[in-house]
């Protein structure tokens, strides 16, 4: 097995990990909220913990959904094109996903960096794990876009059909 497929397979084999103990977390911190006010004694850091940590698990599920190809995408007027047509569309549009991919990193990096000393209310952290999940989920879309365009490129110069589908 190439070397890049062991390292995209733990990939996501670690980020699958990681979305799992983030979920988990985030269900106890609501239960734990939610029972410590029933209780009449709230425990005060549970909101900002959920908080915190649904960002975490919807970024997470973000990269899951970008490498396993999930987003919803409209393809009607997409799949009518003739496969080079189609190609060159896919390239625009993972093209713009690259691009956007990169502004989230770059203005993400300067959230995180605006908000590195500056501590949550109710945890001993720093409010700059809010927005890292911009950093994750834009180097995930990047990478896959890029991934994608790599694929599309190298389907249409061997006169495959861009979508990996068998020639027509």
């Amino acid at each position: 097995m190439p070397l890049i497929l062991t390292f995209a397979r733990s990939f996501d084999l670690t980020i699958k990990f990681l979305a799992g103990l983030a979920l988990t977390s985030l269900t106890l911190a609501v239960l734990l909220g939610v029972i410590s006010r029933a209780a009449n004694d709230p425990v005060v850091w549970t909101d900002e913990a959920s908080r915190i940590l649904m960002i975490w698990v919807a970024a997470f599920g973000w990269v899951l959904a970008t490498r396993g190809h999930a987003h919803i995408r409209i393809r009607f007027f997409h799949d009518l094109l003739p496969p080079l047509a189609w190609g060159i569309t896919e390239i625009f549009i993972n093209a713009a996903i690259v691009l956007f991919g990169l502004l989230l990193i770059v203005y993400g990096i300067a959230l995180v960096q605006r908000n590195i000393d500056v501590e949550a209310t109710s945890l001993p952290l720093s409010m700059a794990w809010l927005y890292l999940p911009l950093l994750v989920g834009g180097a995930a879309a990047l990478t896959q876009a890029l991934a994608d365009c790599v694929t599309v490129v190298a389907r249409l110069r061997a006169k495959q059909h861009p979508r990996g589908e068998p020639a027509a």
